[in-house]
């Protein structure tokens, strides 16, 4: 065995718990509406894939946010002690990266943030993997903080 074999087999391998989020990957075009609203007044284009090696889930987003445009980077990793997924976002909208995390169990998917007091969103992805929808709340009690609930539904075009 040459000393290139050897420094393979001892290259760190990606966590299993990883595959949890291989339901998000591809593109889905998001349609949604703020609560407040009878019309869709939100929607966005969203890409997740795996950057080489597999340790990091990439997500490129572009949205219309009530006439807001929003564009960030993000970038999801396991953190084996917590069973969460860490990620930080890195918008138009902020000068420094805001972190989020990510749990999901199966189908169901949990982001929160505790960015201007705190938001949640609970999702779920369908049976066969081409919808995704759900809704992101403000923390009770900070509804006034800038984060604005609204519900979505996303369909897997890629």
């Amino acid at each position: 065995m040459s000393d290139n074999d050897t420094q393979l087999e001892q290259q760190p391998k990606p966590d299993s718990a990883l595959k949890r989020l291989e339901g998000l990957v591809g593109t889905w075009s998001i349609k949604g509406r703020t609560l407040d609203s009878k019309t869709d007044n939100v929607s966005a284009l969203t890409t997740f894939e795996w950057l080489p090696g597999g340790f990091f889930l990439k997500q490129s987003f572009e949205a219309d946010f009530m006439g807001m445009k929003i564009q960030s980077l993000e970038l999801i990793y396991y953190d084996l002690e917590n069973d969460t997924f860490p990620s930080l976002v890195y918008s138009n909208l902020a000068g420094v990266p805001i972190p989020y995390r990510y749990d999901i169990k199966g189908k169901d998917v949990i982001i929160t943030t505790d960015l201007g007091g705190g938001a949640k969103m609970t999702g779920k992805i369908s049976e066969d993997g081409n919808t995704f929808s759900g809704g992101w709340r403000p923390n009770p009690g900070k509804e006034s903080s800038g984060n604005v609930a609204y519900d979505f539904i996303g369909t897997r075009i890629k």
